[in-house]
């Protein structure tokens, strides 16, 4: 891989990402599936758990996804949970022809229904992914999110 290819590749998965984010603030299913690897694993557990306190303030969301079918966030009935996300600083590396890794930091918001036990969830961390080329694009093959902190109110 020449060092424009290297550079395309990380330029395309930074678009990727920012598609991903915003898929999943506008519950638009169809951009996040188009993202997604084919057998991709989405491993959001302890996703909402503060490691300060050991509270997990969303235990709903302890879910690993498998497949790109699997992501069904056009698909829920009533009041939806309203959801901001930042990414910024991401550490890509291409470690392939094929393949990719990287580590974004991020600040992410949940404003809650009305009902809900706090109205607004506030997190900090980190997602860690891995990357495929898939049909002549980046995909997102993996994710996981680790937690610096997540405040509620």
């Amino acid at each position: 891989m020449t060092e424009t290819e290297r550079l395309a590749a990380i330029e395309e998965i930074r678009k990727l990402k920012a598609a991903y984010w915003r898929g999943v603030d506008m519950a638009d299913g169809d951009l996040v599936r188009s993202i997604l690897a084919e057998k991709c694993v989405l491993d959001y557990m302890g996703c909402c758990t503060d490691p300060q306190t050991g509270i997990d303030h969303m235990p709903a969301m302890n879910v690993v996804l498998t497949g790109r079918d699997s992501w069904i966030s056009d698909a829920f009935e009533g009041p939806r949970v309203v959801t901001v996300h930042q990414g910024h600083q991401a550490e890509i590396k291409v470690t392939g022809e094929t393949t990719a890794k990287g580590i974004w930091v991020f600040t992410d918001r949940f404003f809650m229904p009305e009902g809900a036990p706090f109205s607004r969830l506030t997190g900090y961390g980190h997602y860690h992914d891995t990357y495929e080329l898939e049909d002549g694009g980046w995909k997102l093959m993996t994710t996981k999110i680790t937690r610096i902190r997540v405040e509620v109110s």
